[in-house]
């Protein structure tokens, strides 16, 4: 039990490490786009608009490729819980295991939404913002 949450505890402190990473990429982001505009008016200083332009690019790539694979590990990690756990049950009542399974599928198609959300998100990241 005490191994289970040590797992857990490292892996909320991953997750949150990574998010804190993709926000300070969403706001180096943001301060390029806003430079951008201003260094356009100033004929002298093309190459900084490129230079930030480029900047902006990576920085979208990343946030959109941490977005979605974060999603994909949650995602991938829950169903794996959720069938071990309906395997169990159908192992332990047979005579219940059509429930279980209606269940399980339900549940796992929640789970796809969450990731196929967090890949519309991605691509906002990379066309949108």
């Amino acid at each position: 039990m005490v191994l289970r949450s040590k797992k857990l505890i490292a892996i909320l402190g991953l997750v949150i490490l990574l998010l804190g990473a993709t926000m300070a990429v969403l706001a180096v982001t943001s301060k390029a786009d806003t430079g951008s505009e201003t260094t356009q008016v100033v004929a002298d200083q093309t190459s900084t608009t490129e230079t930030s332009s480029d900047n902006a690019i990576g920085s979208k790539a990343i946030a959109a490729g941490i977005a979605i694979g974060l999603a994909a590990l949650g995602g991938a990690i829950g169903m794996g819980i959720s069938i071990s756990k309906s395997a169990e049950g159908i192992s332990r009542q047979p005579e219940a295991a059509g429930n279980i399974r209606t269940s399980l599928m339900l549940g796992l198609v929640f789970i796809e939404t969450a990731i196929i959300y967090a890949l519309v998100v991605a691509i906002l990241i990379i066309f949108v913002l």
